[in-house]
């Protein structure tokens, strides 16, 4: 009963920046933890970064820690995602999830719900 829209996406430059935001547009009664995956062409669906419903935690992928930085504005429903050094393998469609967990962050797949329909970054070399 609430849905999830991704945006921001687009096409960067190597070493560029990025922001991507998702929007929760439905009536939502529980405070969770929200992620962020992604998916490139050919691969699975992977981890990128959590963040636990007040903001106070945050946990990342090792292939993005030091670049992506997760935030989110709980008055606005909307969580984003700032990416910056941006490389080529981090092409992929990214979408953004709500977690089952008020504080706990996981960054299994299984753990997330209300999935975004995404939103496509590409970034050339």
């Amino acid at each position: 009963q609430v849905q999830l829209v991704e945006s921001g996406g687009g096409l960067v430059q190597a070493g560029g920046s990025l922001r991507l935001s998702c929007a929760a547009s439905g009536r939502t009664t529980a405070s969770v933890a929200m992620g962020w995956f992604r998916q490139a062409p050919g691969k699975e669906r992977e981890f990128v970064a959590t963040i636990s419903w007040s903001g106070g935690s945050t946990n990342y992928a090792d292939s993005v820690k030091g670049r992506f930085t997760i935030s989110r504005d709980n008055a606005k429903n909307t969580v984003y995602l700032l990416m910056n050094s941006l490389k080529p393998e981090d092409t992929a469609v990214y979408y953004c999830a709500r977690s089952r967990f008020m504080s706990r962050l996981s960054n299994a797949l299984t753990d997330y719900g209300s999935w975004g329909q995404g939103t496509q970054v590409t970034v050339s070399s």
